[in-house]
Order: C-alpha cells, then structure tokens, then sequence
C-alpha cells in the first residue's frame, strides 16, 4: 500500500499572486535504506553470499556511473533505466550559448513497464492535513472506489454518449487547437 499525504498549502503561480490554499499530495518516505541493509536482503533472497554480491554491486555501481556520465542510457535489469539530464536557459543568439546557461544536471531515472503496471495496481492511503497539520480526513482505496460512483463520476458516465445525447455514440477528446469543443470537454 501507498500512503500518501496530502498537506493544504498556500500555492502561489506567480510573484504578484496572493495564492490560493490547496491540498498538495505527496508519499510519505518512511527512511532511505542503507546500501547494507539492501545486500543484506539480496543476499538472502538470491543465496549468493554477501561479500560477492557487495563486490558485484560496487563494480555495477561503477559501470553504471561512468556510462552514465559518458550519456549512456543505461539499463538497470528488472528496473529501468538511468540517464544524464540537465535543465539550461534558452538564448535566442547561437553567440549567447554557453557552459553557463546551465542550471542543474541530474540523472533521470525511468522506470521499467513492470514497476509502473505495480505501482499502478497498489492500494493507496491518504491522509489530509490543514494548513496547520491538524488531520482532518483519512481516504483509502476502499472508499476512494465508492465515491467514484457519485457525483462528477455518475454524470460522465450519463454523458459519455457526445454532445448531442445520443447512446453509443464515442465522444471526441479535446485538443487545444480545437477551440469548438473547449467548453464541452473532460
């Protein structure tokens, strides 16, 4: 199961905004586990004794990080995929292009078809906070299906036959050069 908590928090989208209180969701991360403790449990779970898995995760550490850096994008088996990222300032003049317009390099992990499929199919748990992180309301999986039955839900579902009302019919997406549709979509 996922927990997730979501904190109300003044959002603001530009300087001159005086913001609006929102509830932002984010997991909670109960602690970062040590690289021990990890080739601890693989070594338990794989039956390959700890000081050769510790030898075999350093030197796929190594290869990874000099792939990586090198601009590989590099394949974690059972996993995803790891690569170098950065975000840099867009100039207009090919003369104002520089080392400096670079703002941060990351590396950008991407997650393998069957992390997301699991991820997808996990329970979740929210919990919500005010402003003053007092809880002031507990959501599950359980519930969270049932109050998908009413309300917003229920009256998709009447609709779903197109504007025009008539059953069977699929109902076009909205796209944002389709100005005709732009009151009409979800």
């Amino acid at each position: 199961m996922i927990h997730i908590k979501a904190q109300q928090t003044l959002v603001k989208f530009n300087k001159a905004d005086a913001g609006t209180l929102l509830y932002v969701m984010r997991p909670e991360t109960y602690s970062q586990l040590a690289e021990n403790k990890v080739i601890s449990e693989a070594s338990v779970r794989s039956g390959i004794q700890r000081g050769a898995l510790k030898g075999a995760w350093d030197a796929i550490g190594e290869v990874i990080k000099a792939w990586v850096t090198e601009g590989h994008s590099v394949a974690i088996p059972g996993l995803g995929s790891l690569r170098f990222s950065m975000n840099a300032n867009a100039v207009a003049d090919v003369n104002d292009v520089a080392k400096s317009l670079i703002r941060s390099r990351k590396v950008v992990f991407t997650p393998s078809v069957d992390i997301k499929n699991e991820l997808k199919q996990l329970k979740v748990a929210i919990t919500c906070y005010d402003k003053d992180g007092k809880e002031v309301k507990r959501v599950t999986d359980d519930n969270t299906r049932q109050g998908r039955q009413g309300g917003e839900a229920r009256h998709r579902r009447q609709h779903r036959g197109g504007s025009g009302g008539q059953r069977g019919q699929r109902r076009q997406r909205w796209r944002p050069d389709d100005r005709r549709r732009s009151a009409d979509w979800w």
